[in-house]
């Protein structure tokens, strides 16, 4: 019999690419939504990126209704499932009026998964936290690794920051409340800025960087660094992170390195200047962006990443997984590339 693995928010960028990952490894997928309708969605998005044989697999896949915010379906949700990958948690595109928007479904909803996992006998769960949940509201002129935890009391951290780091530790405070009832084990992914290709217009919050830039919505790069992704890496890590017997009870920061946000301006423009796209290379001043940041609170969200870095560590997932990831260029021209061929943007000449 087929292992089935349950990944939760299948209408999102990561969960949509560990379905395919998943499928075409041979697993049998279900997937959660807020409505069960979403399942031809899904499966119209993933066919045209899965080989004939992972295309077969797309009959036996469903999405079934779940919502982060209720008790309602997970039951129904992880019933036959071997595995679970909880990917799902709510991202927002620009400021939010109350943190607790993002932080009580964030870790109300890790918890709802783990105690239908827990009931239903899931075997391991991969829970999807984030870089999020390490750096911010730390000094960052240090190296970052597993053992470090963004500071809930410091300056420099946001809503969307603080409700990874909640649901994350909820999520290892009740493993350790269950310790000993059942042989379920947790593994957790902690990605940094995802990049890569996109499988349908749907950009999300992953690809608002890249899309800015090639639009030119920004008249200049200001001095931000990220520790950068691909987005297929994230998924490899989590089907690693499912079936690997030394990832049990470890978190991985999954990413490549850290990279300014001038070096992505710099590789789009080497790739799509001749193309018709304008692309901004001057440097903005921190001054301006400080400035902007006391009227537009979306701004403000980049006060916590300005003149900073993310220098991660990457040791662990390196050894344990066995990862390799993607460079930062050819993250960002794939995700460049699906951006114009689903006509997210445009050249404008």
């Amino acid at each position: 019999m087929t292992d089935r693995v349950l990944v939760t928010g299948a209408t999102g960028f990561i969960a949509q690419h560990c379905i395919m990952q998943l499928l075409e490894a041979g697993y049998d997928v279900r997937g959660t939504a807020r409505s069960e309708s979403r399942t031809a969605e899904v499966v119209a998005i993933l066919t045209p990126h899965l080989s004939d044989d992972a295309q077969k697999r797309l009959d036996t896949f469903n999405v079934v209704a779940a919502d982060l915010t209720s008790d309602d379906g997970w039951r129904n949700a992880v019933d036959g499932c071997r595995y679970v990958m909880h990917v799902a948690s709510p991202l927002p595109r620009g400021a939010v009026k109350d943190e607790d928007e993002l932080i009580v479904p964030a870790r109300d909803g890790a918890l709802r998964v783990l105690r239908a996992a827990h009931d239903g006998g899931v075997e391991r769960v991969v829970l999807t936290s984030s870089l999020s949940a390490i750096v911010y509201g730390n000094d960052r002129s240090r190296v970052f690794t597993e053992a470090d935890w963004s500071n809930l009391d410091g300056a420099r951290i946001g809503a969307y920051d603080k409700s990874k780091t909640i649901a994350e530790r909820a999520s290892w405070d009740y493993m350790e409340s269950v310790k000993g009832e059942s042989p379920m084990e947790l593994a957790v992914i902690n990605p940094g800025l995802v990049l890569g290709p996109l499988l349908s217009s749907d950009w999300g919050t992953s690809g608002e960087m890249v899309k800015r830039i090639l639009d030119h919505k920004v008249p200049a790069i200001p001095n931000m660094n990220f520790a950068t992704v691909d987005v297929r890496d994230v998924a490899s890590a989590h089907v690693s992170a499912m079936v690997s017997r030394d990832a049990a009870g470890h978190r991985f920061i999954c990413a490549e390195a850290n990279h300014s946000m001038m070096e992505i301006a710099l590789i789009l423009k080497d790739h799509y200047g001749a193309r018709g796209f304008t692309i901004p290379t001057g440097r903005l001043p921190s001054v301006a962006i400080r400035v902007m940041a006391i009227f537009d609170k979306t701004v403000r969200l980049a006060l916590n990443d300005l003149d900073s870095s993310q220098n991660v560590d990457t040791t662990k997932i390196r050894t344990v997984l066995q990862w390799r990831p993607r460079d930062l260029r050819e993250m960002t021209t794939a995700m460049a590339d699906s951006m114009i061929a689903y006509g997210v943007v445009q050249a404008k000449r």
